[in-house]
């Protein structure tokens, strides 16, 4: 259209019922827009809905033993471990230590690494066996 003086453009912006927007201030001269500017912020904030709706936050499932659960609870719970993986969250596996049993962390060590060895068909190590406190945890999200 050319260069056109920015008392028409607003003249014809308000006689349009349009917006004049300002689209690239650095130019020499500027560009200006006759547009809606309520709609494409409307437009703007639907689709930023839509993608925040299709992205699913990652969910950190916890499994807890101690150094004496037996071997079918031991089972019971890797099998829960499994499906939540399966359903994409990740997975912290905590065993957790009472009174002298402390004194014993290689115990909760083979635990933990005998889990994450069942489960190496569908997580990976995120975080390799550490102490927090009491307790010992290995995080384990899902392969994809």
């Amino acid at each position: 259209m050319g260069v056109v003086p920015i008392e028409q453009a607003l003249r014809l912006a308000q006689d349009l019922n349009l917006d004049l927007v300002e689209v690239q201030p650095n130019a020499d001269p500027p560009v200006c827009r006759l547009m809606d500017y309520g709609k494409v912020l409307y437009e703007r904030a639907k689709k930023e809905r839509k993608a925040r709706k299709a992205q699913k936050a990652s969910e950190v499932k916890e499994i807890r033993l101690r150094p004496k659960t037996g071997e079918h609870d031991i089972a019971y719970k890797i099998r829960d471990a499994r499906r939540f993986l399966q359903e994409g969250s990740k997975v912290k596996v905590r065993v957790r230590f009472r009174g002298r049993e402390i004194t014993y962390p290689e115990l909760g060590r083979e635990m933990l690494k005998r889990v994450a060895e069942e489960l190496s068909d569908v997580a990976t190590v995120e975080r390799e066996p550490y102490m927090e406190g009491r307790s010992m945890l290995i995080i384990l999200t899902p392969t994809s």
